[in-house]
């Protein structure tokens, strides 16, 4: 048997080469196209860590001559929570879960402490009451279901010892049918899709244990080799069992016989940890439908089959030394080890990857980079305890959801079994044309022999009729003589009656040769027509012959037409339900072109902010807090309020930082606390501060000095931009992304910040907020953008800038097109401008029809509700040469 996986290169698709997968090894099989079949079946085994532990598999098809269909395909990473055991609940009983899933965002949530928290994404998360079937359907089903339509398949589970690797994957269900594991239920379903009489599944059942690849169904066989082809790179086992299976009960006895040769031991974390990596590999072998196969064997290479199965009833092995276990967890992680650089290469398209050091990494070289269709599911456990080994565990998985495998479908071309194929057909053939040579000649002779009798019938027929005749005129001829002779002696006398009887007699005569003249020709009718009917005869073969011919072409127009009729229903499907998507998306972009959303407020003044976060004052200080604030300025000075930023008590600073956010809010007073060293202040504890409330606040202070231009200067002197956009990657709270937006947006209005505001990461800062999806920090990244957008295209005008735009140099005309038509008014008005100004400028046209933003041009002009904004549309439509030509183009009429 043997597992390919090769990666070449190191691009942003990495390319995978053509290999396979070969479990079952028999060396006879019939049909012509066979399409290879690969997925998953799982076993436990395998370590995440010194005490982790996962479970893999795959399966494929033994193949002849191939053709392949690639398809890119990332690998598919679940997350499965389980519930606290009976020590948990006792040793944590007054400490939450460090881990929180939301399924419906398909975010996992990782605590840090009380306050703080990392959010990470994945393709699946699962509950601690998701169930064996929701966990099967979610992460094996469609990795099943790929192998049954001819691609190769992986599932791979991973994560610490005790977190439900073996429940998940090699349950076997035997007292709880609903316990069952992905293994069963994904044997069950391949069962039920075969055809047994033309199918054959047939499984392999090995551990890689201490770096030796071990047989769990023949334990004799200790130490497999894995042979590697020089020439192709396809990695096999040749020395493992093989056994087919033909029922679900035999496969799982094969399960329960494999598991009892696998090695445990007793961990810190689990009692009975699997101390190997397990690997089931199942082949599929299936013929392409309408063919039949012949397999005349399912004996493996090594010489066993499924009849063995009656002494595999070994005695169960578990190993307890501790000083093994040593041995064994150095073993584990390094192959762990080699597995996770071989991760980190593939996610980081490395042009190396280290797949040849360890056997594990040899072994799934095809899974990761490779050609096969991989699904990993990732287990954790609840407890704060080990948030260590949590958090390793989600970043594998977060490092395996950049995995590109390219997907193969083969269609395996077996030459011997076409050979034999051919053979029978042909012997068939052969056997056919005898029998119809043989009914063609049998028709022929009887037709002959019909003939021919009907020639003799005819034959006697004219010579009686002849005879009769003959015989008749014969007698009239005598009688004529003989009243001849009686008139001649009656009328002897009279020479003239004489002579007329003479004439009347040679009359007669003329008429008897006239007589026989008929016949002769009767004769040659007769003649005549048998040859006819032998004409007949042969043209009926002929007729025979176009007809089967013309019944041959008949079929082969039948079935074309069918298959043509088959391929029009399915795109008359295809054809509906794009129709239906695309009135549904008609009528959604109605409706939102309908709704009235009136400007709303684009950065509100702090006092709001402020009031919201003084949840331990009384009332009337929020609702009034200018007053105060400004006796207090009379009063106790600027100095000493802007001193109080460097207290060491967090409630003074939080105070203070209120109070000067209030005060910058005022035009009047932004110049004293700027000159006060008020403005370096807040930058310093933008840098410095952790707390959540005194960076926001800081920030909406920012802003408010930002809208003056002397100020703007100051904040870009001291390295304001570069804080900014630190604040804007550490922050999740919307209000405090609000702020830093609102800042950076001020500053994007300043001509001659344009440059150094783009190289400091300001654009890319603005973009990155974008992930919050809250409508105000939105309204503010637009607000930015289209105050960048109004000055580079002032500068243009102005002949001070050439060349592309910067905002497209850092990927900002996707998000622009995007939310072109968002529903917030705000938004969409900011974004409308943005876009007016871009197309302004001719060198960014090729840009603006290769993103698809003409055709949101156009719906401006037309649509837009503000009338200035809609004439800046037209006039750009209509004053740019490349969108004109565009426009002609695809037929755009203004």
């Amino acid at each position: 048997m043997s597992a390919k996986l090769d990666r070449q290169g190191a691009g942003a698709t990495p390319k995978a080469a053509a290999g396979k997968q070969r479990l079952s090894s028999a060396a006879t099989g019939g049909g012509a196209y066979r399409r290879t079949s690969s997925g998953p079946l799982p076993a436990a085994g395998g370590r995440a860590s010194s005490d982790g532990e996962y479970p893999y598999f795959w399966f494929t098809e033994e193949s002849y001559s191939s053709l392949f269909l690639a398809v890119s395909s990332r690998v598919r990473v679940a997350v499965r929570l389980r519930p606290r055991n009976a020590e948990e609940l006792v040793a944590d009983a007054d400490f939450g879960d460090c881990v929180e899933l939301l399924p419906e965002l398909k975010r996992l949530k990782l605590r840090k402490n009380n306050w703080e928290s990392e959010t990470y994404e994945f393709d699946e998360l699962l509950t601690e009451f998701s169930s064996q079937k929701r966990v099967y359907e979610v992460v094996a089903k469609p990795v099943v279901e790929s192998v049954m339509e001819g691609y190769n398949g992986t599932v791979m589970a991973y994560g610490q010892t005790g977190t439900g690797k073996t429940f998940t994957l090699g349950r076997l269900g035997e007292e709880d049918t609903a316990a069952r594991g992905i293994m069963v239920r994904a044997m069950e379903d391949i069962l039920a899709d075969i055809t047994p009489e033309t199918d054959s599944v047939s499984v392999s059942y090995l551990q890689l244990y201490m770096e030796m690849i071990q047989d769990l169904l023949d334990p004799v066989n200790d130490n497999i080799a894995i042979v590697e082809d020089p020439r192709t790179g396809d990695v096999s086992l040749p020395g493992a069992t093989v056994v087919e299976v033909r029922d679900q009960k035999s496969f799982v006895d094969l399960l329960r016989v494999g598991e009892a040769h696998r090695v445990a031991a007793n961990t810190k974390l689990n009692t009975e940890s699997s101390r190997s990596h397990a690997i089931l590999m199942v082949n599929v072998r299936r013929s392409v439908k309408g063919r039949t196969e012949m397999d005349a064997s399912i004996s493996g290479e090594n010489g066993h089959s499924s009849s063995m199965m009656g002494s595999f009833r070994p005695p169960i092995v578990r190993k307890r030394s501790e000083g093994h276990t040593l041995e064994e967890a150095k073993s584990i992680n390094l192959s762990l080890s080699a597995l996770g650089k071989c991760i980190n290469a593939l996610a980081e398209n490395s042009p190396h990857v280290p797949v040849r050091d360890s056997k594990l990494t040899r072994l799934l070289k095809d899974s990761f980079g490779g050609t096969a269709r991989t699904s990993l599911v990732v287990t954790i456990g609840p407890s704060p305890r080990h948030r260590g080994e949590t958090t390793s565990t989600i970043m594998f998985g977060q490092r395996a959801m950049k995995v590109e495998n390219m997907v193969k479908l083969k269609e395996e071309f077996d030459y011997k079994s076409l050979c034999r194929r051919l053979d029978i057909e042909l012997d068939k053939l052969i056997a056919e044309n005898e029998r119809q040579r043989k009914y063609f000649d049998d028709e022929v002779e009887r037709i002959r022999a019909e003939a021919q009798c009907r020639i003799a019938e005819a034959e006697r027929e004219c010579k009686i009729t002849l005879e009769n005749e003959k015989m008749k005129y014969h007698q009239e001829y005598l009688d004529s003589i003989k009243i001849l002779e009686e008139k001649w002696k009656i009328h002897q006398q009279s020479p003239k009656k004489q002579i007329k009887e003479a004439e009347s007699t040679t009359n007669d005569v003329g008429e008897v040769h006239n007589l026989l003249q008929n016949e002769k020709m009767l004769r040659q009718s007769a003649e005549d027509e048998a040859s006819d009917l032998k004409n007949q005869v042969s043209h009926w073969k002929k007729l025979e012959a176009t007809a089967t011919a013309e019944v041959v072409k008949l079929r082969k127009m039948l079935d074309t037409e069918g298959s043509q009729k088959e391929k029009l229903e399915e795109e008359i499907s295809v054809l509906r339900s794009q129709l239906l998507q695309m009135s549904m998306e008609a009528d959604e972009t109605r409706r939102s072109l309908d709704k009235g959303d009136g400007p709303g407020k684009i950065f509100p003044s702090l006092d709001s902010l402020v009031s919201q976060t003084r949840g331990s004052q009384p009332r009337e200080q929020s609702n009034g807090p200018k007053q105060p604030i400004a006796k207090l300025f009379e009063q106790v000075g600027l100095q000493k309020i802007l001193s109080l930023l460097e207290s060491e008590e967090p409630d003074v600073r939080v105070h203070a930082v209120k109070v000067v956010a209030n005060l910058a809010a005022e035009e009047a007073n932004q110049e004293k606390i700027v000159e006060a060293g008020g403005l370096s202040s807040l930058l310093m504890l933008l840098r410095s501060s952790e707390d959540e409330t005194i960076r926001r606040v800081a920030a909406g202070a920012i802003a408010n000095l930002a809208m003056n231009e002397t100020n703007q200067d100051l904040i870009m002197a001291q390295g304001g931009v570069t804080l900014l956009s630190m604040t804007a990657s550490d922050a999740e709270d919307p209000q405090t992304l609000r702020m830093v937006a609102g800042a950076i947006a001020n500053l994007c209005g300043n001509d001659k910040l344009q440059t150094r505001l783009r190289g400091e990461g300001g654009i890319k800062a603005l973009l990155g907020m974008v992930r919050c999806g809250h409508p105000d920090v939105l309204a503010q990244v637009a607000r930015g953008i289209a105050n960048f957008a109004k000055c580079e295209s002032r500068a243009a005008t102005q002949g001070n800038k050439v060349g592309k735009s910067l905002l497209i140099d850092d990927g900002a005309l996707p998000w622009i097109v995007k939310n072109a038509n968002n529903e917030a008014a705000p938004i969409r008005r900011h974004i409308e401008l943005a876009l007016c100004h871009l197309a302004q400028h001719e060198v960014n046209s090729k840009d603006i029809i290769g993103e698809g933003a003409l055709w949101e041009l156009v719906r401006i002009s037309r649509d837009c509700s503000r009338e200035d904004i809609r004439m800046l549309a037209y006039r750009t439509l209509t004053s740019s040469p490349t969108l004109q030509a565009e426009m002609r183009r695809l037929g755009i009429k203004m």
